[in-house]
């Protein structure tokens, strides 16, 4: 089997992304004293856009883009974008729980700024690769290339981090309007992957109705579910009038991490990012619907 070999800016990209996300969590392995959740969780950050990586420059490099049963204008950059978001996660967190206030030994201490920072270099390793991946204006390229498809993916990233601050503890069982916030979440979580999905595996031509309508469709009923649940959750978790407490607890202070009230706020601000995010989908998402338009009727005028 012939291994093909084009170093161009998106390989060197690749390969500076794999040695970052390699040393990383190699390091906060080896020497970081990371602990069992939050130190797991930044681990698997690394290790899977390493290996999602991996896996991209190897397809590449032995030329089995067209064996893979999957659309490679799509899963790359959808690793990528990803890869880039967990990077981040992992490079806001790590410092956060294992470098503020460090006393420990300075060997503990290096290695764990070590991982910080390379941490920070794989991200912006991924941050570019997305960027030179992403299709410009005019260009044939996959959905995933384009904004909307983008944008998906932030989507469900930011779904997933309200998931684990929303379920432990539960803060969703005191009111039913809150419970309509979770299932806000879930909806729009799982359609987005659906349709995350449906194009990494080329199905959008087998449902029954043009995938780019319903693409707007849905994005329009996304942003009202979400307008709804960015006014409902703040309401029912920090107004004194529905048992809520706009003001920080003292306890928060002197607990280890955070406590349930940030995670209420930690909610908060997330659901009015993925609304924003659903608003810019909604935008561009309609902008593709009327491009394609324009096209059809100069086609058919011509």
């Amino acid at each position: 089997m012939a291994i093909v070999l084009h170093f161009n800016p998106l390989l060197w990209t690749r390969l500076a992304a794999l040695a970052f996300s390699c040393v990383a969590f190699s390091v906060a392995v080896h020497g970081a004293r990371t602990i069992p959740g939050t130190g797991d969780w930044c681990i698997f950050c690394w290790a899977f856009s390493f290996a999602s990586t991996l896996l991209v420059i190897l397809v590449e490099l032995f030329g089995l883009q067209t064996k893979v049963p999957v659309s490679w204008k799509n899963l790359p950059i959808t690793f990528a974008c990803y890869a880039a978001l967990l990077c981040l996660s992992a490079s806001i967190i790590f410092p956060l729980y294992f470098l503020k206030g460090s006393m420990g030994p300075s060997t503990i201490r290096d290695y764990s700024i070590m991982a910080a920072v390379f941490s920070c270099l794989a991200t912006i390793a991924y941050i570019s690769e997305v960027s030179i991946s992403k299709a410009r204006p005019g260009e044939v390229a996959g959905y995933m290339a384009t904004g909307p498809g983008l944008l998906k993916v932030c989507e469900t990233f930011v779904a997933c981090i309200i998931f684990v601050f929303v379920t432990d503890p539960v803060l969703y069982n005191d009111h039913n309007a809150l419970k309509y916030c979770m299932a806000v979440y879930c909806i729009c979580f799982i359609l987005s992957a659906a349709i995350i999905l449906l194009c990494i595996g080329e199905c959008t031509g087998c449902l029954p109705f043009p995938f780019p309508r319903f693409l707007s469709a849905y994005a329009m009923l996304a942003v009202v579910l979400y307008l709804l649940a960015t006014i409902i959750w703040p309401i029912f978790n920090f107004d004194p009038r529905h048992r809520g407490n706009k003001n920080r607890p003292y306890s928060c202070s002197t607990q280890l991490g955070l406590c349930s009230w940030d995670k209420g706020m930690t909610v908060a601000v997330l659901t009015g990012v993925n609304f924003i995010l659903y608003l810019a989908d909604l935008i561009y998402s309609t902008r593709l619907v009327f491009e394609k338009q324009e096209v059809r009727v100069a086609v058919c005028s011509k």
